[in-house]
């Protein structure tokens, strides 16, 4: 669908029936206004809103000015003061228009859709309207469906981050579960071969070990009979006393 050109709707002169659009500051802003020096009328609308901060058509056109200057959340909170002064009377079409391209403005199609329907409701003709009420809903129906498929997308990352950080955590797992086998098989090894570094002795060494067991034995038995030996002669001795 093209892209409509929103012309906001400006009550530069229409606005008399205030009190207000009489004042010098307004008649200035609105001199430079149709000149196209919006900073020069927004200047002029601000020293008109010193003097009476309840004129509509200085705030009404201040905001007007802000939005030429691209100076577009300005304007709509200036057009939000305005509301209850403006809502009630021969002009809230103009002001629910203005709203309505400002929220364009901003991409707040849903607030740019109910504003254009409220200017339908009040002026069932405005074809410019109905355009920009058509394309405000259009866009706000793309920017619901991108907001979703952003939603699911991030929601995949999410799932996806989950996965891959379970899944390191079982690597790790496994890594260390591998490392703590590798050690418990490297201290068993080192125990075995401990073990297997112990001296094996030969069958001559053995036989050697016996031979000499045996001498000291047979060594321990010859003192111990030579020991009785002499307590017999001894005991002998004594009787024949």
């Amino acid at each position: 669908m093209k892209k409509l050109i929103l012309v906001i709707s400006c009550l530069l002169v229409s606005l008399a029936a205030f009190a207000q659009a009489d004042k010098p500051e307004v008649r200035r802003g609105n001199r430079e206004f149709r000149k196209g020096h919006f900073p020069q009328a927004d200047i002029h609308y601000r020293k008109a809103l010193l003097a009476d901060s309840t004129s509509v058509p200085a705030g009404y056109n201040l905001a007007n000015a802000l939005y030429r200057e691209n100076n577009l959340e300005e304007a709509g909170r200036v057009m939000e003061g305005l509301q209850p002064r403006v809502l009630e009377t021969a002009w809230a079409a103009d002001w629910w228009f203005n709203t309505g391209d400002i929220a364009l403005g901003v991409k707040d199609y849903g607030r740019a859709a109910d504003a254009f329907k409220e200017v339908l409701k009040l002026d069932p003709g405005n074809m410019e309207a109905k355009e920009n009420y058509i394309y405000a809903r259009l866009m706000q129906k793309n920017q619901e469906q991108n907001q979703q498929g952003q939603d699911q997308q991030n929601q995949d990352q999410n799932q996806d981050q989950n996965q891959d950080q379970d899944q390191n955590d079982d690597q790790n797992e496994d890594q260390q579960n591998d490392q703590d086998q590798d050690n418990q098989d490297q201290n068993q090894d080192n125990q075995d071969q401990q073990q297997g570094q112990q001296p094996q002795m030969t069958p001559q060494q053995i036989q050697q070990i016996l031979r000499a067991i045996q001498a000291k034995e047979q060594e321990t038995q010859d003192k111990v009979n030579k020991e009785k030996a002499e307590a017999m002669r001894s005991r002998q001795s004594d009787r024949n006393w």
